[in-house]
């Protein structure tokens, strides 16, 4: 009787590791999945009139020195949120050191800018206006203009009960930001349930993704992304990094070269690729990664060749268009005077 209670557990045990690979080879049983409510902190609560002014000040190109420059300029709702070039103009085509990171999904990151200088969105937004090859204001000149504007004075008080404020004008941005969300893709219509959603090519990318091509070791949680830094060896030139990324923030050697996972979600849409815009396809990224990336001093040990062959990459791929969002209806507001 014994033996045969024994061997009925080792048949259910059997079971369910049978379900368990049979679930992981449908992209069930992943790290990824659908992404969960916005998540908004208590002191800033989401509100129509808030972000409505986060829209306006997103789009004014009065936050700049010369007029020139709004947050829109370098995170282009016409292009995934992002930016069309491998590093971002301001004032007066002045060009920064790092390409311009899509705003879409950035309300799920646990750090800001590529090296993570910032913990929220609230931090975030101010750095470009006061950055002298960005928007080149100083705080004080963009409370003088926001104070000159009737409209913005009237916009300021009913939200916050207050005159034109940095924190104020942090917090409008970063809660009209935490609308710029990518989803319902081919994807998440498959996850929930569509079998159709996805193309063959996309299925076995997926596959790839969360296996041989080792892409969900960093690019995991609904957001494609772990919010950690590593390194890739990119920009590492003479025995040095002309980015140290992360390192610039912690001073310890460890972070040298290492950036933030950057979201997959909508990646088609936000070319060129990584923090210094150096790859311009994502066939080009697959590449990179396939060969384990740039060898360094710091070399994350998460990258290694691949070894993937021309079918594969170009499975990979598939899967990474299919995480392309519906298109997102924010026109540009009508600015106050």
């Amino acid at each position: 009787m014994r033996r045969l209670v024994l061997y009925v557990v080792l048949f259910l045990i059997a079971i369910v590791i049978c379900q368990k690979a049979e679930l992981r080879a449908e992209g069930r049983f992943l790290a990824n999945g659908l992404l969960p409510p916005v998540p908004v902190p208590a002191n800033n609560p989401q509100t129509d009139a808030k972000i409505l002014l986060g829209k306006q000040l997103y789009f004014d190109k009065r936050l700049s020195v010369d007029n020139t420059v709004s947050c829109a300029s370098c995170h282009r709702p016409d292009h995934g949120w992002a930016d069309l070039t491998p590093v971002s103009e301001g004032v007066g085509h002045t060009k920064g050191g790092r390409n311009s990171p899509t705003v879409l999904n950035s309300a799920y990151y646990n750090f800001q800018f590529w090296d993570g200088r910032e913990k929220d969105l609230e931090g975030q937004a101010l750095g470009p206006i006061q950055n002298p090859v960005e928007m080149q204001m100083t705080m004080p000149m963009a409370l003088d203009r926001l104070k000159n504007i009737p409209g913005y004075v009237k916009a300021f008080d009913e939200v916050f009960g207050t005159e034109p404020n940095a924190e104020g004008i942090a917090k409008a941005i970063a809660a009209f930001e935490r609308t710029v969300i990518s989803t319902n893709s081919p994807y998440d219509n498959y996850m929930r349930g569509d079998k159709k959603a996805m193309s063959s090519a996309a299925i076995r990318g997926m596959k790839l993704f969360n296996g041989k091509a080792h892409c969900s070791s960093c690019h995991s949680g609904p957001n494609f992304s772990d919010s950690r830094f590593h390194n890739l060896g990119i920009g590492f030139k003479n025995r040095k990094f002309e980015d140290v990324g992360r390192y610039n923030v912690t001073k310890d050697p460890i972070d040298m070269g290492a950036f933030k996972t950057p979201t997959m979600r909508s990646v088609e849409l936000t070319p060129p690729y990584l923090h210094d815009g150096s790859e311009k396809t994502l066939e080009d990224v697959v590449n990179l990664y396939d060969k384990g990336g740039i060898p360094n001093p710091n070399h994350d040990p998460l990258m290694l060749p691949l070894h993937l062959t021309k079918a594969e990459k170009s499975d990979l791929v598939a899967f990474l268009k299919a995480l392309t969002g519906e298109p997102l209806n924010i026109e540009e507001p009508v600015l106050p005077e």
